[in-house]
């Protein structure tokens, strides 16, 4: 009878009260680092975060709710893969680099400080093992058995976001990472992200060229929100996947080129000499 009553309406409120606390806790934690850690983390004169940091953290903090919660949550659970697949985009995509560009160098300082656990975050934040963490953890992801099992066992539900998460955290440090010894330079880096656009294309053309529903959990519902049939839904999945995934590196790639290569030929021909 409660399986009946989940699936007869998508659009039933309900709430997640996990990630209600859990966002709760993350903004008490940040006040408190930034108001009794930061004071006498930081020189005398200077600021403890800065306006960018702040607003990344709230950024950040808007993703976590929005993609935990309903209904991207519920839908993209109980109902439609693309839903969840914009689900998974948010928290590896949008949330990590927010993060990252959220936390101050002398915040990550003073959590991993200079002896065993900086190398341990050094090792694992070097470009090539935080890729293949994060593209490994990306490939089980996608495997049915563990789709099918994710959306009925909460608990593993919960374990996979954490592991995107935490992965994807070690993908962008290179990138946007609060230390700078840790991060590449630009060539490096666009080169980084150009291969981040690869091993996703496996999953995403294996979802666009199935004739059959890939995951047994998508395909056999009976409530069919905005009615796409489960061929189309995949389709959408791995559309989303590998084009607006690979699009959104791209802008970052573009970015990273001109804000330093295109620095120097747009000081050169100013008129402001």
């Amino acid at each position: 009878m409660f399986a009946a009553a989940r699936f007869a309406d998508p659009w039933r409120f309900q709430p997640n009260v996990e990630v209600y606390l859990l966002v709760v806790f993350l903004v008490a934690a940040y006040i408190y680092v930034v108001r009794v850690i930061g004071p006498n983390a930081v020189p005398n004169g200077e600021a403890v975060i800065t306006r960018r940091h702040l607003w990344c953290f709230v950024l950040a903090m808007l993703v976590l709710f929005t993609a935990s919660t309903w209904p991207i949550h519920q839908i993209g659970e109980d109902y439609l893969y693309f839903v969840h697949m914009i689900q998974h985009m948010m928290l590896s995509y949008f949330l990590p680099p927010l993060v990252l560009l959220a936390t101050p160098e002398w915040l990550l300082r003073v959590l991993v400080g200079n002896g065993r656990t900086y190398r341990v975050v050094a090792f694992l934040t070097r470009p090539v093992v935080a890729a293949v963490l994060y593209n490994g953890v990306i490939m089980v992801l996608h495997v049915p058995g563990v789709v099918n099992t994710a959306t009925v066992n909460g608990p593993l539900h919960y374990l996979l976001h954490v592991a995107v998460v935490l992965t994807a955290l070690l993908m962008w440090a290179p990138v946007v990472g609060p230390l700078p010894e840790l991060r590449m330079k630009p060539a490096g880096t666009m080169i980084y992200l150009f291969l981040q656009g690869v091993v996703p294309t496996v999953p995403a053309m294996w979802l666009s060229m199935a004739d059959n529903p890939v995951y047994r959990h998508y395909g056999q519902q009976a409530v069919r929100v905005w009615g796409m049939n489960a061929i189309d839904d995949q389709q959408l999945a791995g559309v989303l996947m590998k084009i607006a995934g690979g699009w959104f590196m791209w802008i970052i790639m573009g970015y990273v080129y001109f804000a330093r290569f295109g620095k120097e030929p747009a000081d050169a021909n100013t008129y402001r000499r």
